[in-house]
């Protein structure tokens, strides 16, 4: 990954106007799901509308109980792959919107996974989401907030601004 955005502008960017209405509301609900080790189907739904409105839907086919028992291995679990891949067995819980739910609720930084911040570190939207893909891209990022006063959820944002204001075709 070669980034097309500057380190440097890193806090620059991260400071745009970004934070919505849903974006407070989700990390509010941080405390919550990190002191249960799971969530709600309203918690889940609520996350993926702040992720993609025109997707979040999807979400309500689960059943509480499946929303219930799912997001417990990635909060639980060491292995890399079972983190991202075991939400993905929820319905409409594609690898981005998966990504929202460990980067906002594990312990651990996670990256969001979406097409913007891909781009600003040199990735092309890719036709398919691959295990090797996400973890290059996280280990990339948790190099990049590697320093003191770096977090995951600035790089975030400032990725996503960085490539919204360049212009990219993300």
């Amino acid at each position: 990954m070669e980034r097309r955005s500057p380190i440097r502008g890193i806090p620059r960017w991260a400071a745009q106007d970004f934070a919505g209405p849903r974006e407070v509301d989700v990390l509010e609900l941080r405390p919550q799901v990190l002191g249960a080790g799971q969530m709600t189907r309203s918690q889940l739904h609520l996350m993926a509308r702040w992720k993609s409105e025109r997707s979040a839907p999807r979400v309500l086919h689960n059943s509480e109980s499946d929303i219930w028992e799912v997001p417990r291995t990635p909060l639980s679990t060491d292995d890399e792959r079972a983190r991202i891949e075991s939400l993905t067995i929820l319905y409409g819980l594609s690898w981005p919107t998966a990504s929202v739910v460990l980067h906002l609720y594990h312990r651990d930084p996670y990256p969001l996974l979406d097409v913007r911040a891909l781009w600003s570190v040199g990735v092309d939207a890719p036709s398919k989401y691959t295990f090797d893909l996400w973890s290059q891209y996280v280990t990339y990022c948790r190099k990049l907030v590697d320093r003191p006063g770096a977090q995951m959820r600035g790089l975030d944002r400032a990725l996503w601004q960085y490539s919204a204001h360049q212009g990219s075709s993300a």
